[in-house]
């Protein structure tokens, strides 16, 4: 398969990454925080099986040059292989959307189960050569994969590590045989209540960046005790509340100043640092450098 660079609208908002996993392996985690949908273009021959996982808000796949659309919404998932024919990914991401995708080529996939390959159903040797579609509800431990992988905030040389161990492990929720596992591994998060809750602190926190509650108001506003916020928290987005925030916080003003419609102190005050000083060394203690070398180096 060419893997070609995803091609997104010019005037659309919003991030791609891209990670190879191994051969035959790659992770694909596209964001739309804009007000208007972004088109992701990839070439995608048949040998391979797509994994499709929309975390927030929804997406169309268009095939046939736009004669027939297949939509995932929020908080499903979409499974996709056709051994007789190319299916190139033209996606349309709708506005406030985040997806998560993984494709990997049927001989790799094979090899994970080959020990158990009628278990897969797609994999039967009555159906090895059909074309396969399945979509379904996320659930709650793919869930918290999910969110660890797109609100990634860690060292960056352990980049390419993490998101091999998270891809092999959604691939092995995916195709768990019991739902009981899920609460095994993750005791808290037993059913998407919790899970939404977690997701509405995280979006209360962003959207009060520059005065943020405190965690016992933070608790109280999402209706889980002060001990289930932080475990939970840490569990879904692998980070403290406030740390996760310091990170948001940093990465919105790393874009302000490139945007270079705001002076420093500007920006510290839209991110929540009531003086100048203050914020120069929360950015110094982030990336390494003082917001005015930042902006003078053209990053």
């Amino acid at each position: 398969m060419k893997l070609e660079k995803l091609l997104p609208k010019s005037n659309a908002e919003g991030t791609f990454d891209e990670i190879s996993i191994e051969d035959g392996f790659i992770l694909l985690t596209s964001k739309n925080d804009g007000d208007i949908p972004k088109v992701v273009e990839r070439e995608i021959d048949s040998s391979y099986i797509q994994f499709h996982f929309c975390i927030k808000g929804s997406a169309a796949f268009m095939f046939n040059e736009g004669n027939y659309t297949l939509n995932i919404a929020e908080e499903t998932s979409l499974l996709l292989y056709n051994p007789q024919r190319d299916l190139p990914i033209h996606l349309e991401l709708k506005p406030h959307s985040w997806l998560v995708s993984l494709v990997i080529s049927i001989k790799k996939f094979h090899s994970l189960f080959s020990d158990d390959a009628n278990y897969v159903t797609f994999l039967t040797d009555d159906n090895k050569d059909k074309k396969y579609y399945k979509d379904g509800k996320i659930s709650p431990s793919i869930a918290v994969v999910l969110n660890q992988m797109i609100s990634f905030n860690l060292n960056s040389s352990i980049k390419s590590l993490y998101f091999k161990g998270k891809a092999y492990e959604l691939l092995s929720l995916f195709f768990n045989r019991s739902e009981d596992a899920d609460i095994e591994q993750c005791p808290f998060l037993v059913d998407e209540v919790n899970v939404a809750k977690l997701k509405k602190a995280k979006d209360i926190i962003i959207a009060n960046m520059a005065e943020p509650p405190t965690l016992q108001e933070l608790a109280d506003d999402i209706g889980l005790s002060l001990k289930k916020l932080k475990e939970g928290f840490k569990q879904i987005y692998g980070d403290s509340v406030f740390s996760f925030l310091f990170d948001y916080k940093m990465e919105v003003a790393r874009k302000l100043l490139e945007s270079g419609d705001y002076n420093v102190n500007e920006v510290g005050l839209k991110v929540g640092y009531s003086t100048g000083s203050h914020f120069i060394a929360a950015f110094k203690k982030k990336f390494g450098t003082t917001p005015k070398k930042y902006i003078m180096s053209g990053n």
